[in-house]
């Protein structure tokens, strides 16, 4: 006996905002996984560690706020986010936005700029909007993260030259470029050698031993190198006086109505940028994995993570996708992992800042470079270049927006373009067939293998013409349809348009059709629908589509036969 059928339920608050945390530790936790986890957020930890420093520093902030970025809120993403494998801190897609308001409306400003993104993120979250970013392009996201690599490395080419600059660097890309060429008789060759050397031995370690922490390696070596050496150099020491070895008090920023509304669109730009991030690092950890991220909650829990670090005086905080791709790979189980990266992370800032004061802020500038070479996917990048021209212009606007504009006005324009092209691809793809004066004159065989018998009467009638149409019929496809269904007024003729091949039609359509109709009407023409699913129908009925203007037939064998048999006085057919 079959069991009957469940109707499917709309998901409930539990089943949407429960962390992922606590959903792991439900399935049950033993010293085998708490293990795994500890050995996995090491690692990331390892990675993080100059990783958090070096984007800091690049965002015009002091390596301190990096660390307490990455210790805070890391700890928050994993504890409440929706990703068992997400991993949370500073990111360097956020480096120009963070530099931007800080050197704009202060530290202050891009703390509360930073909590007010995270109550941003939270209304996003609980209002269930995290399953649209996925309708982001492709080639809006390859074009995207390119600009943000650009950008990247640009804004370290000083600190891997050496170069002193006579004021502040410019934050454009077009005003940077020629303020460095001017300083450049100041290039420091110890400077160059000391990034030089850090990207060397990154990348021979990325090839002969991937499973080293290459980062941590090369900062500490070029490290030792340049205070044995004692080469002129700018060390975390010299410029900002080394780094705390606890963290600090929770304490609110200064708040004003005006600081609020001047730091508001920097906010706006941080939920958003923040959850497109997020929510791609945990696609990419769910394609890894094989597991499924619930985006509200994790859009939730990038929210609380925000405001955590802004309580202790870090910055925004998003997913991460390479230190999220090394928690799986170094084994990760839960969320604990994530958790331990964090606390990893403190320890060693406890243990080890007298240290930190040695690292050559080149070497920092070398990681980032690595990490700029990286993040362009340059594969994906090629091959959107010979996809197709609308992808490949999708590509090149977005990277030149994000570049030389606006990352926010970047991925909008970009998604736009891309939303365009798609409604002009949909729109050519429709079909519209006038498949004329014909029928069934020998069907095949039935189930039995008898052969029904030739009907002569079967034919269409001369004086019907049907027109078919195939794919979705929207305003993007209006027009091309609409320019075939004019002709009807010449036909004098019954009007038969077969829509059993739309799968979905909106109401620019459905206008299109009831012009038809009443074009059809005034030409003396009886016009019927055959085919039309519920949906459809109910879109054309809402639109005035109905009878005694049209009939509605359940095929186009039906209305030819009953026009062919002039019956056009018979009551209205439904499905």
């Amino acid at each position: 006996m079959s069991r009957p059928s469940v109707a499917p339920h709309a998901p409930t608050f539990a089943e949407l905002y429960t962390p992922k945390l606590i959903t792991a530790l439900r399935e049950g936790y033993d010293a085998g996984k708490l293990r795994a986890d500890l050995l996995a957020g090491l690692t990331v930890a390892i990675v993080a560690l100059p990783l958090s420093m070096a984007i800091a520093i690049a965002s015009g902030v002091s390596p301190a706020q990096g660390l307490y970025t990455a210790i805070i809120g890391g700890f928050f993403v994993s504890a409440f986010g929706g990703s068992r494998f997400q991993i949370g801190g500073p990111a360097g897609a956020f480096i120009v936005l963070v530099a931007a308001t800080g050197g704009g409306h202060g530290v202050d400003g891009l703390i509360l700029a930073t909590m007010m993104s995270g109550v941003f993120l939270l209304a996003i979250g609980y209002a269930r909007l995290g399953q649209y970013i996925k309708y982001i392009p492709y080639p809006v996201t390859v074009g995207f993260t390119a600009g943000i690599a650009v950008i990247i490395f640009a804004s370290q080419l000083h600190e891997l030259l050496g170069l002193t600059l006579p004021g502040k660097e410019p934050g454009p890309l077009l005003d940077k470029l020629p303020a460095l060429g001017a300083a450049w008789q100041t290039l420091n060759p110890s400077a160059l050698g000391i990034a030089l050397s850090a990207v060397l031995i990154i990348w021979a370690l990325k090839r002969w031993r991937p499973g080293w922490p290459g980062m941590l390696i090369a900062v500490a070596v070029t490290s030792l190198v340049a205070a044995l050496l004692a080469l002129p150099v700018e060390t975390i020491g010299t410029r900002y006086g080394g780094i705390p070895r606890t963290l600090p008090a929770p304490a609110l920023p200064e708040f004003s109505l005006a600081k609020a509304q001047a730091v508001l669109p920097d906010a706006i730009a941080f939920a958003l940028l923040g959850a497109i991030e997020s929510l791609l690092s945990a696609v990419v950890a769910d394609g890894m994995t094989g597991r499924r991220h619930r985006s509200n909650c994790e859009l939730v829990g990038q929210g609380f993570a925000n405001i955590a670090s802004g309580l202790f005086g870090g910055f925004c905080v998003t997913g991460t996708i390479a230190r999220t791709a090394t928690n799986v790979r170094s084994g990760a189980y839960t969320p604990v992992s994530g958790m331990a990266h964090a606390l990893f992370l403190l320890v060693f800032m406890a243990l080890a800042a007298p240290l930190a004061s040695y690292i050559p802020l080149a070497a920092l500038a070398g990681v980032l470079a690595w990490v700029a070479w990286n993040m362009v996917e340059k594969q994906a990048f090629a091959s959107l270049l010979r996809s197709s021209r609308g992808d490949a212009l999708v590509l090149l606007v977005t990277l030149a927006l994000v570049v030389f504009r606006d990352l926010t006005e970047g991925i909008v324009v970009g998604f736009l373009l891309g939303a365009v092209l798609f409604i002009d691809r949909m729109g050519k793809a429709i079909a519209v067939e006038d498949i004329g004066p014909t029928g069934v004159a020998d069907r095949a065989d039935d189930a039995n293998g008898d052969r029904a018998p030739y009907v002569p009467d079967a034919f269409a009638d001369p004086d019907t013409v049907v027109y078919r149409i195939s794919g979705a019929f929207f305003f993007g496809a209006a027009a091309t349809v609409g320019s075939v269904l004019d002709r009807i007024a010449d036909q004098r003729r019954n009007f038969i348009v077969d829509c059993s091949a739309v799968p979905f039609i909106d109401s620019t359509a459905a206008n299109v059709l009831e012009g038809a109709a009443h074009k059809a009407r005034r030409a003396g023409v009886l016009m019927a629908i055959t085919g039309a699913s519920k949906p459809v129908r109910r879109m054309l009925l809402t639109h005035g589509v109905r009878p005694p203007l049209v009939r509605f037939y359940a095929s186009v064998e039906n209305a030819r036969e009953t026009m062919r048999r002039g019956n056009s006085t018979a009551p209205h057919r439904a499905n």
